[in-house]
């Protein structure tokens, strides 16, 4: 146990006194004079600090304070406990997941290496001499040790000069979009708040970037998306390329956690534990249309999946896994119902995923009810060489101008020859990860329990309601699903 205390009134006014603030830009005073380079850093909330040691002078960060545990906190909102208690992420902090979040511009690999060198340094705070605080000489310190409240970091000035001239983040804020395409990835944004931004991604676009992928939901976010942040929003669930709707992006690094938590706990509770009830769990609901109409009206699908390589080693695909006993298995937990069924050989399902596995529904669909969801070639191919588009009197809408990002919003329904995918992620309830974040800065001890939730809707894309349209004259229909 440490051998140093600090009243608490004294260190609930130093706290209050020194408002940390989480840095993303380099500095850019590394070419001016001593002087001004000190004064620059005073000014950006850490300092130049003069000491014994025979090193000089030093970057210092902010003081220690602790912050809200995302991953815990996303734990608690996803049991069945009636008493929900927020907590914070204090003593596990170490060193350098504090310098990460203070200078995110830093490459995680020089950290390290200056970790290794033993050029860092910690001052602790050791006493309280009435109002004053009374902190140790500059000690180094290891990556992995934990702080206490109030300590500080100090790095060597080399680290400006180190650091990459185009941080990540720099090359994501400087992806170049014209007007149009500015404009047409704000249309896609159905909720915002402090925390986090709620897209309704359209067909065709990617979710995070990849070989042969230019255009990503990512680096866009980090170009159109910050509005009045400073941090970049960020993933923290995925769709696939092909599947429109509700896709969710954390505004801050704190909400990233917390949903991280909810989305992970979610699949790891169902495949453990059994499906948890608890109200501000997460829910998803998919909407798709599939070729065939499964035997039973609904159900449940609890089929194991796993991954194969196909066309020797050149892709992969993702199939049931009958015996389970894999090591690279992946329990997965799908509940469907019908919502209806069409004379032309295709029905309505509502997908509700219990787990979080890569094409999940679509395997699920396609392997287990024995309906591959339309415009879905990997895992129904079989089904669409023989499937014949559906011949309507219905004038179906010309190919118009091409659309920004070079994406097909135009066709792609069940009257063309290779329709689009159509799985659309319909609807989410999520818990209001700020006034959570809210209540936790007041009290880090606050019951959570009474927190609120968000429930999101997205319209059908173009192809699906053409689909519906076709398939059931009456339209008004589709806001029963």
């Amino acid at each position: 146990m440490a051998k140093w205390r600090l009243a608490p009134a004294t260190l609930r006014r130093h706290l209050q006194s020194q408002s940390p603030t989480i840095y993303s830009f380099r500095d850019p005073t590394k070419s001016l004079s001593p002087a001004a380079v000190a004064a620059a850093h005073q000014c950006r909330g850490y300092s130049t600090a003069q000491t014994d040691d025979s090193s000089g002078k030093w970057v210092t960060l902010p003081s220690f304070y602790p912050t809200v545990d995302g991953t815990a906190v996303g734990k608690e909102l996803t049991s069945d406990g009636d008493s929900i208690k927020g907590s914070t992420d204090g003593s596990n902090t170490t060193a350098l997941r504090w310098i990460l979040r203070c200078r995110p511009d830093l490459p995680r690999t020089l950290v390290q290496k200056l970790f290794r060198l033993r050029q860092v340094r910690r001052e602790m705070t050791l006493s309280c001499d009435g109002d004053a605080l009374q902190r140790s000489k500059l000690k180094r310190v290891a990556a992995k040790e934990s702080l206490n409240v109030g300590d500080r970091i100090f790095l060597p000035l080399s680290v400006d000069n180190g650091a990459p001239s185009q941080p990540l983040a720099a090359k994501k804020e400087n992806f170049r979009c014209s007007a149009e395409e500015r404009k047409f990835v704000c249309s896609l944004v159905l909720f915002k708040d402090p925390s986090i931004i709620v897209l309704n991604k359209p067909h065709g676009m990617a979710v995070q970037g990849g070989t042969g992928i230019k255009t990503s939901i990512d680096e866009l976010a980090a170009t159109c998306l910050t509005f009045d942040k400073s941090e970049s929003p960020r993933l923290v669930h995925r769709l696939d390329r092909d599947c429109s709707g509700l896709l969710v992006l954390a505004r801050t690094q704190t909400a990233a956690t917390v949903l991280h938590s909810i989305f992970r706990e979610k699949t790891t509770g169902a495949s453990a534990y059994g499906v948890k009830k608890n109200i501000k769990s997460l829910k998803r609901k998919y909407m798709a249309l599939v070729i065939g109409c499964p035997r039973r009206k609904k159900g449940q699908i609890s089929a194991p999946l796993r991954k194969v390589v196909v066309d020797d080693g050149k892709s992969d695909r993702i199939t049931v896994d009958d015996n389970g006993e894999l090591v690279s298995t992946q329990h997965a937990i799908t509940e469907y119902r019908v919502i209806e069924s069409s004379p032309h050989g295709y029905t309505w399902l509502e997908l509700r995923p219990l787990t979080g596995r890569k094409h999940q529904l679509r395997v699920h669909c396609a392997e287990v009810l024995g309906t591959p969801i339309v415009g879905d070639y990997k895992y129904g191919w079989q089904a669409h060489k023989t499937r014949e588009p559906l011949v309507s009197s219905e004038n179906t809408p010309s190919k118009q101008s091409s659309s920004p990002f070079g994406l097909d919003l135009d066709g792609g329904d069940v009257s063309s020859k290779q329709p689009h995918l159509h799985l659309h992620s319909k609807q989410i309830d999520l818990p209001n990860i700020s006034q959570l974040l809210e209540k936790m800065e007041v009290s880090s001890d606050s019951d959570i329990s009474d927190i609120g939730s968000l429930k999101f809707d997205a319209p059908l894309p173009s192809h699906m309601q053409l689909s519906f349209n076709l398939l059931k004259p009456k339209v008004e229909a589709c806001d029963k699903i």
